[in-house]
Formats: C-alpha cells, sequence, structure tokens
C-alpha cells in the first residue's frame, strides 16, 4: 500500500510540476517566436497536420489487398475508395481551403495584431484537462449541429449531403464538406480554447489532437490502437462508431465521444454492421 500510495503521488506531482513542459516551451518561444506569434500559425499547423496524418490512411486504402496485415482492420473490407473518389475529396478539400480557409487566413492575418507568448508553460495537468476539456465542448456543439443537419431537410441537402456521398468513410473523406460545415467548426475549434482560457500550448496541442482523432473516425480501419480500444468502457465512438453513421446516418451523430448519443438514444453498435449487405 505504501508503495502504491507513494507512486500514485510521484504521478500527480509529475503532473503538477509547472516546470516539466518549460524547457520545450522555452525553446519554442526563443527560437521560433515570429512564426508561433504570427495568427497564421494555428492554420499553418492544422492544414499541414490534416495532410500528413491524412498521408498513412491514404497509403493503406491505394496499397489494399496487397497488405493483407493491414487489410485485416478494414471495417468494410469489400469497400475500398476508387481513384476517383480520392480525386473528388481532394479537390473539395482543395477548393475549400483556396476560397474559404486561405481568404479568412489573409483577413485575421491583416486585422489581428501578433499573439503575445506567456513565459509560464503550462503544467503537464493543466495541458491535459484543457485537452479533454475542448475535446468535451467541441462534441457537445457538434453533437447539437450534426443532429440538426439531419433532422431538418433543407440542412442537410443545403450544407451536409456532400459529407454523406460515401457509406464507407475514408481519411480524405474527413473534409469533404461543404463550406458552411468546414467554417463552423474551424470557429468552434478556434473559439473554444479561449473560451476554456487554454495555454497556447495547450491550444495547439488540442488543434493536433483533434485534426488526428477526426482523420481516425473516417479512416475506415479500427486499428489496434485506435483511440476507442484505449479508451475503456465504451466512452469514445472512433472509427467502428462514426463508420456505422455514414450506413446507417440516423444513430451516432457526436464526433468523438459516446455520452450523448446514449443519452439522446440515437448511439448504435459496430453489431448493425453484421446485418449490412454490402454493394459491390
Amino acid at each position: 500500500m505504501d508503495i502504491a500510495d507513494s507512486s500514485i503521488e510521484l504521478w500527480i506531482r509529475c503532473l503538477g510540476n509547472e516546470s516539466l513542459l518549460q524547457p520545450m516551451w522555452d525553446s519554442l518561444r526563443f527560437n521560433y517566436r515570429d512564426y508561433l506569434r504570427s495568427p497564421l500559425f494555428p492554420i499553418v499547423l492544422t492544414v499541414s497536420s490534416y495532410f500528413v496524418l491524412c498521408l498513412p490512411f491514404l497509403v493503406c486504402d491505394i496499397i489494399g489487398d496487397k497488405w493483407a496485415w493491414v487489410q485485416q482492420f478494414k471495417i468494410q473490407p469489400s469497400r475500398r475508395p476508387t481513384a476517383s473518389t480520392l480525386l473528388h475529396c481532394a479537390g473539395v478539400t482543395l477548393y475549400n481551403h483556396v476560397f474559404l480557409v486561405l481568404p479568412a487566413s489573409v483577413a485575421q492575418w491583416l486585422w489581428r495584431p501578433p499573439v503575445d507568448l506567456p513565459d509560464q508553460a503550462p503544467s503537464l495537468l493543466e495541458l491535459i484537462a484543457g485537452v479533454i476539456g475542448n475535446l468535451l465542448l467541441f462534441d457537445f456543439q457538434y453533437f447539437i449541429w450534426h443532429l440538426l443537419h439531419h433532422r431538418i431537410l433543407w440542412l442537410y441537402v443545403t450544407f451536409h449531403a456532400i459529407h454523406h456521398n460515401y457509406s464507407s468513410p475514408f481519411a480524405l473523406a474527413t473534409q469533404c464538406l461543404g463550406g458552411w460545415e468546414l467554417v463552423t467548426v474551424g470557429f468552434w475549434t478556434t473559439l473554444n480554447p479561449v473560451i476554456l482560457r487554454c495555454h497556447l500550448l495547450t491550444t495547439w496541442t488540442f488543434m493536433m489532437l483533434h485534426v488526428y482523432v477526426s482523420i481516425e473516425d473516417h479512416c475506415g480501419y479500427n486499428f489496434p490502437w485506435s483511440t476507442s480500444r484505449l479508451i475503456p468502457f465504451g466512452l469514445y465512438g472512433g472509427p467502428s462508431k462514426h463508420d456505422v453513421h455514414h450506413q446507417k446516418p440516423n444513430t451516432n451523430f457526436a464526433p468523438h465521444f459516446s455520452h450523448w448519443d446514449k443519452i439522446f438514444g440515437t448511439h448504435a453498435d459496430f453489431s448493425f454492421i453484421s446485418v449490412v449487405k454490402y454493394k459491390s
């Protein structure tokens, strides 16, 4: 018992140690100060993270049957994106970034002054709590938004239908969105850290993690290291649950966690897929 108590106390001290992340933060702000202070930095960070993190899943899709070990984790093994679908999603994503993200970035760069970099780094506990808080807040916001866009026909047809062109999602389909949806998601992702008064390091960590889990939700693979397998008790949806949403669109509206769907009766397990007859 004493050893266990000592270990717990050590972990608590480590998480709450305000100097643990300080060397890394000092290195960032001293060596890359001008870049980090730019209003463009969060946008460059998220956009570059998106394309880099899509690459491994894109390789899995392109290789297909030639990589048997990977394909055993394919959620819908008989459904793979074709070259035309990949090009279509890449084209929509490129269009949105050129005609929406880029102008917004330039406007923000022109009117928003460079941000101040705090001298003190957050503790590891503050960073973890801030990231989780942002994910939970976004999960609630997007659940309501998503539910309304499926319940109201005009909203669905006008803004959200493009994302449901594919019943078998894949990584590049993550940002195959209408402009309104992309702007809304970007707005919440940017605003929520301000609401929660997060440190900049926490904000950037959240943004990168949010990009990753969004891609993972759409990747079409349920790997052993998938977030839903790492988080116990079915608290997290992950790629399997979101795959069900693309096949049964009136279920699993929450982007990450599963509690809101369970509360509102829109939750569906992956077992639904076992009774689906896939189209060729």
